[in-house]
């Protein structure tokens, strides 16, 4: 029996898409979460529910923003889901008329994939993700963390709005998933001291941060930190270990054997080639084994192990204490962009269990004392150059200072409505006011922008929902009451993602 390990170890998933219904379908929109859905989302939680079966509890920490669980929860997204997913089995079935035997046995596992995904969209998901989410949680399995409503960068807000965006988001997730979320996961890990007073008074406990966060501060990666002054605690991705999959470089999903990507069949879309070697053309890659891809998979979880181990052997040697690691990913990693991410995942957790390690969530381990001590953190992110530049910078700055006045104007248009008694009764068109205003200050936009990814759909979403902000409230403070209810039902059909929200709350916490 192989000996245990002092310390503990976290995988944490970030959960995200900006909010897409009624923005677009293909290339651009809709499709997006249709395949993050089929493809990372629904294998995921199969796997979870494959290990909740075999006894194993506290698997992971998953965080799934309260936009993201807006649209798992949005009657249509359920509805086309399943269509596109229909599509997706029609596409395998005319693969397997071909020809070619490999393009034929692909097909067959294709279609068999499609319809293994149709039965769980069918039942496991048939009510849509909040009952999938909180069976969970309330099994054991996974802790949920929270976050504001609609992933803004917190540090580029007006102090008077980030408190505003952790009710509504904190709230959102107690309405969906009956319970408030003590952990978050601040968006892109941005942190700077001003959240603090706002992530205290919104009960925040804990939240995930860049590792290059904590070591500016003078820390180091092998425990969560106490924040200076406060009782929160940051608890920085380990990167020595995230990296052994995130790394574009040298990360597990570009080994050879796994299934490419990028390449796919000219008229079906079915993946049929495995990557081979990178920056290749099709005619130079290898068919896809999916043999070959299983067994890659056991040799990277083996190594991912030992990785694991070492790592916490090393916390101990530096630290004089059981250390932790913490490995943080986006969701959509596993599935979406790597096929074989959620098989990776199940067996990983299985055999770090069987080697030793105790796999926990970020709340036991925090509460287990893996806090290494109190750090005076400051400003940081997990974007390019570790701070807000990605979201502020010269590409960006027209983004960032509409976005300031457009919160400006909020805090305006709130303040001379409060100061006229007219917030004594729910506001629908103040509720959608805000729900708007969340959209536009997505930090999806400014990132897609920076990127150099989908750039022109990027710039139309954010000025799309600056223009709808900047209409309804000119109506509101025009006191054309009647039109602004009309306007505020219009946006409402589209990007009407918070029913619960309550201005008049936002309004007495601005």
């Amino acid at each position: 029996m192989t000996s245990s390990v002092p310390g503990a170890f976290c995988l944490v998933l970030h959960s995200h898409l900006p909010w897409l219904p009624g923005h677009g379908v293909w290339p651009l929109g809709e499709e997006w979460l249709f395949q993050a859905w089929a493809e990372s989302y629904v294998p995921l939680v199969s796997e979870l529910d494959s290990l909740a079966a075999e006894g194993h509890r506290d698997v992971l920490t998953l965080g799934v923003t309260p936009v993201l669980a807006a649209q798992l929860d949005h009657r249509r997204m359920r509805q086309d889901t399943r269509t596109w997913v229909g599509l997706w089995q029609q596409r395998a079935r005319e693969l397997g008329f071909d020809a070619d035997p490999h393009r034929r046995e692909t097909a067959a596992v294709e279609y068999a994939a499609a319809n293994r995904v149709q039965r769980l969209l069918e039942s496991r998901w048939r009510a849509g993700g909040s009952p999938v989410l909180r069976s969970l949680r309330d099994e054991g399995v996974v802790e949920l963390l929270g976050g504001p409503a609609a992933h803004p960068l917190l540090p580029l807000l007006q102090p008077e709005l980030v408190g505003v965006a952790l009710e509504a988001g904190l709230a959102d997730s107690v309405w969906r998933h009956g319970a408030r979320p003590r952990g978050i996961w601040a968006p892109e890990c941005a942190w700077s001291p001003a959240l603090a007073p706002a992530f205290t008074a919104t009960g925040v406990g804990h939240f995930v941060v860049d590792e290059q966060t904590v070591r500016d501060a003078g820390g180091h990666p092998h425990g969560a930190w106490r924040v200076t002054g406060s009782d929160l605690v940051a608890v920085p991705r380990d990167l020595d270990v995230t990296n052994l999959i995130w790394s574009s470089r040298s990360g597990y999903p570009g080994a050879a054997a796994y299934r490419d990507f990028h390449a796919r069949e000219e008229f079906t879309g079915i993946r049929l080639w495995a990557i081979t070697e990178p920056d290749v053309g099709v005619e130079h890659k290898s068919p896809y084994d999916p043999l070959a891809a299983a067994a890659q998979v056991d040799a990277d979880v083996e190594h991912f192990v030992a990785a694991v181990r070492t790592r916490l052997g090393h916390a101990r040697e530096v630290t004089g204490a059981p250390g932790l690691v913490v490995a943080a990913y986006d969701t959509e990693l596993f599935g979406h962009w790597w096929h074989e991410g959620p098989a990776f995942l199940g067996r990983a957790i299985r055999a770090l269990r069987a080697a030793g390690v105790t796999v926990t969530t970020v709340e036991k381990a925090v509460a287990a004392g893996h806090v290494a001590g109190e750090l005076d953190l400051g400003p940081g992110s997990w974007g390019a150059g570790k701070d807000f530049s990605v979201w502020d910078g010269p590409g960006v700055r027209q983004i960032a200072h509409e976005n300031e006045w457009l919160q400006r104007r909020w805090l305006d248009v709130v303040a001379r409505e409060r100061a006229a008694g007219r917030l004594q009764t729910r506001r629908p068109d103040l509720d959608q006011l805000l729900q708007t205003l969340f959209h536009a200050l997505s930090s999806d936009w400014a990132f897609l922008v920076t990127r150099g990814q989908s750039v022109d759909y990027a710039r139309r979403r954010a000025e799309g929902h600056r223009r709808d902000f900047h209409q309804l409230a000119q109506l509101v403070e025009d006191g054309r009451r009647d039109e602004a209810r009309a306007e505020a039902t219009r946006l409402a059909a589209r990007d009407g993602a918070f029913p619960a929200l309550d201005a008049r709350v936002a309004a007495l916490a601005g």
